[in-house]
């Protein structure tokens, strides 16, 4: 590692479901992170990083002001604060849906959202949506529970993240209309120059995030089966084929998805394979 370098200064989630998974990524991809939640910040010496726990609502604008270079936040965030900052990376946790919704029975339409009071949490995203149709609402910026919101009299219709719907149901609520944006985790970076660092950064998180997809197979086959076998499992790139010490027989070895390895073994032993394994991946480089 170059000492030289400067320290990459990334924001991670302090708390909730972003956080954990973010953190958890992190430790994959051999950063080292934060032991106890009052920590506000670590410096990971070996790989010249600094990590700082902020609110996820802030991060976009922390590092859109160019105070920190990349973040860990969600989509939905990103886009409501409007901030200078550019979404580089999804990462694959924390989806959700960012939905409309109204009293069960209400029977309202997205059409009929012009002059309502929208109750919601994320302003600049629902403004957003409201322009780009021509339509007027009043927004009403609560700070979480907006379930609550129509029930106390203060808006007709909120607008919030919508996971499984239960806090909507046990609130009276109903979706309507198609969802305003589907939302992720993400990585954001400063909108400029690219920061000291950030590639081999980005290249660590893509290597986790290909090892949790893709397991390492290995395999033999006698060579009347080979061509079959490979077009089973034709690997990331291409598979390895190796000569056993057995006459006419192959040594092989191909990454394949995780969520598809019992049914390729299955086929590679209906074919004729034996000797069929599978390692789980830490990390890689592709």
């Amino acid at each position: 590692m170059n000492a030289d370098r400067p320290f990459l200064k990334v924001a991670v989630p302090n708390k909730g479901s972003l956080a954990d998974a973010s953190m958890q990524m992190l430790r994959e991809a051999g950063y080292k992170q934060r032991s106890e939640s009052k920590e506000l910040m670590v410096v990971d010496e070996a790989n010249r990083v600094e990590f700082y726990y902020l609110r996820p609502r802030d991060i976009a604008i922390y590092v859109g002001e160019g105070t920190l270079d990349i973040g860990f936040t969600g989509r939905d965030m990103l886009l409501d604060s409007g901030a200078a900052a550019t979404e580089i990376k999804a990462l694959g946790f924390g989806g959700t849906r960012f939905r409309f919704a109204a009293p069960n029975g209400s029977g309202i339409t997205e059409e009929q959202l012009d002059g309502q009071r929208i109750a919601t949490s994320y302003p600049g995203l629902v403004q957003a949506w409201l322009d780009a149709r021509g339509m007027s609402a009043r927004l009403i910026n609560l700070d979480g529970a907006v379930e609550n919101s129509i029930r106390l009299g203060v808006a007709d219709v909120i607008a919030d993240v919508v996971e499984t719907g239960t806090t909507l149901k046990r609130a009276g609520l109903s979706v309507f209309g198609d969802p305003i944006m589907q939302s992720e985790g993400i990585l954001v970076q400063r909108n400029g120059d690219v920061p000291d660092g950030l590639e081999h950064f980005v290249q660590r998180i893509e290597g986790v995030m290909v090892a949790r997809t893709y397991v390492l197979m290995d395999y033999d086959v006698a060579a009347a089966d080979l061509d079959a076998a490979l077009a089973l499992t034709p690997g990331f790139e291409s598979p390895t084929v190796s000569e056993l010490a057995r006459e006419g027989w192959y040594a092989v070895r191909a990454m394949v998805k995780a969520s598809d390895a019992h049914l390729v073994m299955d086929e590679l032993w209906d074919l004729g394979a034996r000797a069929i394994l599978v390692t789980d991946l830490a990390a890689c480089r592709l």
